[in-house]
C-alpha cells in the first residue's frame, strides 16, 4: 500500500503523526506533501525522524509555504531527506499513491 498524506493546517499534525506511525507500523509505503499551515510539522522532531526512516523516504514541503510560515527554518538541514517542492509534488504524490489523506 503507498499512502498519500497532504497536511495542510498544522492542528491536525497529532491526527497525521499517528496515521503515519500506524500506516508505517504496517510496513505500508508513506508519502507526504506539506503545505500552507501544515509546513510547520518541518519543526517537529517526530516529522523529522519521519522523513528520515528509510520508510518514509518520501517528504516534500511547498517552498512557497515555507517562505511564508517557517522563514526561521534552515532548509540546507533537511534538504537530504524532504525535497522543496511546490504543487507540483503534491500532484506527484496523489498520482502515485493509492489512498489520499487530506488534513
Amino acid at each position: 500500500m503507498i499512502l498519500g498524506v497532504v497536511v495542510t493546517d498544522y492542528r491536525h499534525a497529532k491526527t497525521a503523526y499517528q496515521v503515519m506511525r500506524e500506516a508505517l507500523n504496517r510496513k505500508w509505503s508513506v508519502k507526504v506533501f506539506l503545505t500552507d499551515d501544515g509546513v510547520n510539522m518541518i519543526k517537529d522532531h517526530e516529522f523529522l525522524d519521519m522523513a528520515e526512516n528509510e520508510a518514509a523516504h518520501s517528504a516534500f514541503i511547498c517552498e512557497h509555504s515555507v517562505e511564508r510560515y517557517c522563514k526561521d527554518v534552515d532548509l540546507t538541514k533537511i534538504e537530504a531527506f524532504v525535497v522543496v517542492g511546490g504543487q507540483y509534488q503534491n500532484a506527484e504524490l496523489v498520482h502515485n499513491s493509492e489512498r489520499v489523506l487530506v488534513f
